[in-house]
């Protein structure tokens, strides 16, 4: 059982056909304050979730459900913030509690989780292009009264993909499709670019907005004509386009029918019009206008970006509930990072910063504050952003281009073609490398090591420490090394007293972090740390092990694999990142090649989608936290645990 309890009308609804048989369409204002409620409710006490962008598409959801039979009607939301009111409406009430923690419900849509969750989203902009698939495919079928949804936000349409989805559904005229544009200006920071100010000139336009009232008025006419529906919504059609085309024609050109702007938060509005909308054949767009938050005081006039996912909060203040540390911590990651590439900046004017839509997310916005001219927020369009950087390097300029690990994989033609076939000097800082957490599957950056090291003059590095992470990023910009990979995790490092003189590491030059006799920990990344609290666990054991900090994945440091493979017989590889071709894999490469013979055992990652938990949790799960490590040296060593020395001494 858990403590939250839900209003009196959604009491009632357990899956949508509650909604539709149980409540009026002049109810469903209220239930959608009861749904936003509970969101409210939950979400401040459990935090490790996001919050404002599913505040702001409560009435459109209730209205959804309501109007379209789900799960027939197949509705696919684009990226998922936005749909915790569609998973306490389709379910999943009783354990929305659960929400992103282990053995939880994922806090995005999941195909494996629920017959109302149509597709599996995390990353943005492939609602449009998964609908309209699953649009033929019923029309294929014969079913022309199935109806196709995409529920996409104006910061996911910037991405070509959405682009490229509604170019080919303007193709397939007869395709059952409506796409619903959420337009709140943001996406977790806010939107950039010419779309925007494309979308805020067709909302503010009064001459368009007064045209686009009598046209609604036309339209809620339309189911009163019976047989004679076609004729007027074709009427209606044509008064959109004689009447606006100068303010829909983006839309329009892509053969959209476009209708709205309306307010994305007048629950029974909605419903009325996307009931008409569901006679009108072909690919349409009904254009929603919401507010990020919407319906809870704080978020609405606090910082949206803050209110994106804002943690534990105290519901009546607004107040966020930070834990205050009693001694100093070492920083996050993205926040070195940040810094660092500002100080670099201010000694060199050739570096430019660029994210795709993430600069609070990885501290970019630290250079863009102070160096607005050098530092761009591309938006959510991870191909553009890395050749775009390429474009920057041909210039002579070194383009240092932020983007989470799993993002990358959606420009990964792009690294190949526009970056490292060319030798540009483009440096990729690869935030969220490993396992993220609760954000699952779908965030964490498992595969960057193993898709970055098969690409021709890439070098693939990443640091044990926040002092290695600036010395990477310090060694990156002195001169053209080509394209230059840096991954760091989630989260904090290990370093208090992390600002220290930059210096450059030799390219392909690891380090013994610790000496020793019996067995090898060969590491890369911010798992140097664990192997770390490992050998300290074991010293008791009396095991000498020792350790080295590979610092790149490519180059390799031969010389120091030469060093590990004709002194141990027992080498242990760990990594945060997956073990199908990844850094183990370059370890025992060199092994076969060399013609050594040890026993490698690779830890990390294995070949299987890992889920949403902590980062600790994930850890153990996958074999590598500092425990797992010890132990796994403890089985090769032939070292019997205290448990079984304690065993045998019964025993005996």
């Amino acid at each position: 059982m858990h403590p939250y309890k839900a209003g009196p009308l959604l009491e009632q609804i357990i899956i949508p056909q509650d909604l539709r048989d149980k409540m009026t369409v002049e109810q469903l204002p209220q239930v959608a304050d009861e749904v936003r409620q509970y969101i409210i409710d939950v979400i401040s006490e459990i935090g490790n979730s996001h919050f404002g962008a599913s505040l702001g598409v409560v009435e459109l959801t209730v209205a959804l459900h309501y109007v379209f039979n789900t799960p027939y009607d197949q509705l696919v939301w684009d990226v998922g913030h936005q749909a915790y009111g569609h998973k306490i409406l389709t379910g999943r009430r009783e354990v929305f509690h659960t929400n992103r923690t282990k053995g939880g419900i994922s806090g995005f849509p999941k195909r494996s989780e629920s017959e109302y969750d149509t597709f599996g989203v995390g990353h943005s902009s492939t609602s449009i292009s998964a609908a309209l698939g699953m649009a033929v495919a019923s029309r294929y079928k014969g079913e022309k009264d199935r109806q196709h949804i995409a529920v996409i936000g104006d910061g996911a349409m910037t991405a070509g993909m959405a682009f490229e989805g509604m170019n080919h559904a303007g193709f397939e005229k007869d395709a059952n499709l409506l796409v619903v544009l959420n337009d709140n200006c943001m996406s977790i920071d806010p939107n950039v670019g010419a779309l925007k100010e494309y979308l805020t000139d067709i909302t503010t336009s009064h001459t368009y907005n007064k045209v686009k009232d009598e046209v609604w008025k036309l339209l809620g006419k339309v189911s009163k004509f019976g047989p004679d529906a076609q004729s007027v919504v074709s009427k209606i059609s044509s008064a959109l386009k004689g009447s606006i085309l100068k303010q829909s024609n983006m839309f329009e050109s892509l053969n959209f029918r476009y209708f709205g702007p309306v307010d994305g938060h007048d629950a029974i509005g909605l419903a009325k019009v996307l009931e008409d909308l569901k006679d009108i054949p072909g690919p349409k767009i009904l254009h929603c206008i919401t507010r990020k938050g919407a319906g809870y005081k704080f978020s609405e006039e606090g910082n949206p970006t803050k209110w994106h996912a804002p943690g534990v909060f105290n519901k009546e203040t607004g107040e966020i509930v930070k834990i205050v540390p009693k001694s100093p911590q070492p920083p996050k990651y993205q926040d070195v990072f940040g810094h660092t590439i500002v100080e670099l900046a201010e000694q060199n004017e050739k570096i430019m910063g660029i994210t795709p839509a993430m600069p609070t997310g990885c501290s970019l916005t630290f250079m863009m504050d102070a160096m607005p001219d050098r530092a761009f927020d591309v938006g959510i369009a991870e191909q553009h952003a890395v050749t775009f950087s390429a474009g920057l390097a041909t210039q002579g300029l070194i383009p240092f281009c932020n983007i989470y690990s799993s993002f990358m994989q959606r420009a990964y033609d792009q690294v190949l073609h526009d970056v490292a076939l060319q030798n540009l000097p483009v440096v990729f800082c690869l935030d969220r490398g490993g396992l993220v957490g609760a954000d699952g599957a779908t965030h964490h950056g498992a595969y960057d090591i193993a898709y970055m090291r098969s690409i021709p003059n890439m070098i693939v590095s990443a640091p044990m420490n926040e002092a290695e992470l600036r010395n990477l990023m310090f060694t990156a910009q002195t001169e053209n090394h080509g394209p230059f990979s840096i991954r760091y995790p989630r989260g904090n490092g290990v370093m208090t007293e992390w600002k220290t003189p930059m210096k450059a590491i030799p390219i392909g030059k690891g380090r013994k972090v610790s000496n020793g006799e019996d067995i090898a920990l060969v590491t890369i990344g911010h798992v140097g740390n664990f192997a770390q609290e490992a050998i300290l666990s074991l010293k008791e054991t009396g095991a000498s092990v020792a350790h080295y900090d590979m610092r790149f994945v490519k180059p390799l440091d031969e010389t120091l694999l030469h060093e590990i493979f004709t002194k141990f017989d027992k080498v242990i590889t760990i990594e945060d990142g997956c073990i199908m071709g990844g850094f183990g894999s370059a370890i025992v490469e060199f092994m076969a090649d060399n013609d050594y013979h040890s026993k490698v055992v690779r830890l990390g990652i294995p070949d299987k989608y890992v889920h949403h938990g902590t980062p600790e949790e994930l850890h153990i799960d996958c074999g590598f936290d500092a425990t797992s490590i010890a132990e796994k040296v403890k089985e090769l060593l032939n070292i019997s645990t205290s448990e079984e020395q304690q065993s045998q001494s019964e025993v005996g």
